[in-house]
C-alpha cells in the first residue's frame, strides 16, 4: 500500500510538471522581452551619443584644420576614414564574445554569407565611401559653408527616397513632420549665415562644388540604405561585431584609395609646407588631424549602430539633429554670434527630433499590445 501511494504522489508530481514549466516559461516569456527592450533602447541611446559627438566633433575640427591653414583635398577626406585601427581592439572582444555566445544559441545555425560575398561588399562599400567623402571635401573648399550646410540637409529627402524603395520604409505623419522640420532647421541655419560669410569664389568652381554637394549628399544617402539593406538580406546576424566589421573594413578600403589619390595628385608634396606653415604649430597640426580620425569612427560606429537597430532614414536623422548643435559648440571654441535664427533652427531641430522618436515609440507600442495579445491567444490555445 504505501508503495503504491508513493507512486500515486509521484505521478501527481510528474503530472504537475508540466503546468509548473509551462508557469516558468510563460513568466519569463513576459520578463524577457521587457529586458530586451530596454537594452534595446540603451543600445540605441549609446549610438545617438556617438553619432552626435562625433560628428559635432568631427565637424569642429575639420573647421580648425582649414581655419589654420590646411587645404590638402586628399588629406582631409583620408582622415575621414583612417582611424579605423582605434576599433580592431574593440572587434576582437567582440568577436570571441560572439561566438562563445552562439555555442549555445540557435544564432550559430544562421547561415553566413560567404568569404567572396563579404569581400565584394567591403571593397564596394570603401569605395562608395572614398568617392563620397572626396565629393565632400569638394564642395566644402569651393562653396561658402552656408550654402553647404544648405545642400547637406538635402540628405535626408534623397535617404527617405532610397528608404522607400530599398528598405520599405513607410511614411506617416509624425515622419513627414520631422523631416520637413529638420530640413527647415537646416536650411535656416545655412541661409544665416549667408549674411556672416561672403567667399569670392569663380562660378566655375562654385558650379563644381554644388554639384559635388549635392552628389556627395544623394551617394551618402544611397549609402545608408545599401547598409541597411545588407544588414537584413545578407549579413542576417544581430551582434556589435558584425556592425564593427562593416565600419572598419570598408574604411581600411577607403583608407588604401585615399593613400593612392594623395600620391597619384601629388597633394603629399605640400604636406610638409602645410604642416610648417599651420598657425598653431606641428604639433596641433598633427593632432588636429589625429583627433578628426578618431571622432568620424565613433560618429561611424553609431551611425552604424542606429541602421543596425533603428533605420538608415532615423540615423539619418539624428545625424541632421547635428547641425543645430555644432553653432552652440562653434560660439564657445570659434566665438562665433548665435543670434536668433539659430535659436529657432535649434528649437525645431529638436522638435523634429522629439516627433520621429514620438512616432517610434507608437511604433514600438503598437508591436508590443500585438505581441502580448498573440500570447494571450497562445496561451488560451494551450489551455484548450
Amino acid at each position: 500500500m504505501d508503495a503504491a501511494r508513493e507512486q500515486q504522489q509521484q505521478t501527481r508530481v510528474n503530472d504537475g510538471e508540466p503546468d509548473l514549466q509551462r508557469n516558468a516559461s510563460s513568466t519569463n516569456r513576459w520578463r524577457f522581452p521587457k529586458l530586451i527592450h530596454y537594452k534595446w533602447w540603451l543600445r540605441v541611446i549609446l549610438y545617438i551619443l556617438f553619432l552626435l559627438v562625433g560628428q559635432t566633433a568631427a565637424t569642429l575640427l575639420g573647421r580648425l584644420y582649414y581655419d589654420k591653414g590646411g587645404n590638402s583635398k586628399w588629406m582631409a577626406t583620408f582622415v575621414q576614414s583612417a582611424g579605423f585601427p582605434i576599433l580592431l581592439p574593440l572587434l576582437f572582444f567582440f568577436s570571441s564574445s560572439t561566438k562563445s555566445e552562439n555555442i549555445s544559441t540557435a544564432s550559430s545555425f544562421t547561415t553566413k554569407p560567404k568569404l567572396s560575398t563579404l569581400l565584394l561588399l567591403y571593397a564596394a562599400f570603401g569605395l562608395l565611401l572614398v568617392g563620397d567623402n572626396m565629393m565632400y571635401s569638394y564642395g566644402l573648399l569651393y562653396l561658402p559653408v552656408s550654402t553647404y550646410s544648405l545642400l547637406c540637409a538635402t540628405q535626408l529627402a534623397f535617404n527617405a527616397f532610397f528608404s522607400y524603395f530599398l528598405n520599405s520604409q513607410k511614411f506617416t505623419s509624425f515622419i513627414l513632420n520631422s523631416l520637413v522640420l529638420l530640413t527647415i532647421s537646416a536650411s535656416l541655419l545655412a541661409v544665416n549665415a549667408d549674411s556672416e560669410n561672403t567667399t569670392g569664389i569663380s562660378r566655375g568652381k562654385y558650379v563644381i562644388g554644388f554639384l559635388c554637394t549635392l552628389g556627395a549628399s544623394a551617394t551618402y544617402s544611397l549609402y545608408l540604405s545599401l547598409l541597411q539593406l545588407s544588414f537584413e538580406k545578407v549579413i542576417k546576424r544581430e551582434t556589435f561585431s558584425v556592425v564593427l566589421d562593416m565600419q572598419i573594413y570598408p574604411s581600411f578600403v577607403a583608407t588604401c584609395g585615399c593613400v593612392v589619390g594623395l600620391f597619384a595628385s601629388g597633394e603629399w608634396k605640400g604636406l610638409s609646407k602645410e604642416m610648417k606653415e599651420f598657425e598653431q604649430g606641428r604639433v596641433s597640426y598633427l593632432m588636429t588631424l589625429i583627433w578628426t580620425a578618431v571622432t568620424w569612427q565613433i560618429s561611424s560606429v553609431g551611425l552604424l549602430g542606429l541602421i543596425f537597430e533603428v533605420s538608415s532614414l532615423f540615423s539619418n536623422v539624428i545625424s541632421t539633429l547635428a547641425l543645430p548643435i555644432i553653432p552652440i559648440f562653434a560660439v564657445i571654441f570659434f566665438h562665433d554670434k548665435m543670434q536668433g535664427v539659430k535659436v529657432i533652427a535649434m528649437l525645431l531641430a529638436i522638435w523634429g527630433f522629439v516627433s520621429y522618436i514620438y512616432q517610434h515609440y507608437l511604433d514600438d507600442s503598437k508591436s508590443e499590445a500585438n505581441k502580448s495579445k498573440s500570447n494571450q491567444v497562445s496561451g488560451a490555445a494551450i489551455e484548450i
